[in-house]
């Protein structure tokens, strides 16, 4: 799963990077600036330019603010389900409960402690995959209730005043003719029929089966 750091501190890119390449993380993408994050996670655009599950953000950036910027990806429809954990130094803390506000799921301090940053990384990840699964989910289910929907509209429904034989019991059909109702019935649904003989008609047809 990808990570995005995003931090104006190259010391900061080299330490985040080193610390998840070991631990196994292997695509790690960098942003100098919450500018640049943007582009590489097309903010202006619909869909993402290139796959991020889980961005680090830092909270005290030039230009743009990391609560600023997080506010501005998690604007966004198509970046709304990406985890933001804050990057922050121990004086930054005031700023944590406006970051929350803007949508950030967890933070890490500064200097960043290995073990910390994984087991939050880990957690975010974790969270992630289990969104990415429910959002397949809804979607597969989507498409199933199209399917069906397709499939009820195309089903042949009886409605309406049928006119039948009050003796033989034949319908007349569309055209004017009289149909035997087993082959209306077929015409006009997804019926099919299984042919028999009730007890009645077998006594009436053949008396000497069933005794007096």
């Amino acid at each position: 799963m990808a990570i995005l750091i995003v931090d104006d501190s190259p010391d900061q890119h080299l330490l985040l990077r080193s610390l998840l390449t070991k631990a196994g993380h292997g695509d790690i993408l960098t942003a100098e600036s919450a500018k640049a994050a943007f582009a590489t996670l097309n903010l202006e655009g619909t869909a993402l330019s290139a796959p991020v599950d889980l961005i680090l953000m830092d909270v005290l950036m030039p230009e743009l603010d990391g609560v600023s910027a997080c506010r501005q990806v998690k604007s966004a429809s198509h970046l709304r389900d990406i985890p933001i954990i804050m990057v922050t130094a121990k004086n930054d803390l005031s700023n944590l409960k406006e970051a929350f506000a803007a949508g950030a799921t967890d933070y890490i301090n500064k200097p960043v402690n290995s073990v910390e940053l994984l087991a939050r990384v880990s957690s975010a990840l974790a969270l992630k995959h289990e969104m990415d699964c429910r959002k397949e989910r809804e979607i597969e289910l989507q498409r199933s209730n199209e399917e069906l929907q397709r499939a009820l509209k195309e089903v042949k429904v009886l409605r309406g005043l049928i006119p039948i034989c009050a003796s033989c019991k034949k319908i007349r059909n569309d055209g004017g003719f009289w149909q035997q109702l087993e082959e209306y019935l077929c015409d006009h649904s997804e019926a099919e029929f299984s042919h028999g003989l009730c007890q009645p008609c077998v006594k009436k047809l053949y008396p000497g089966v069933y005794p007096d």
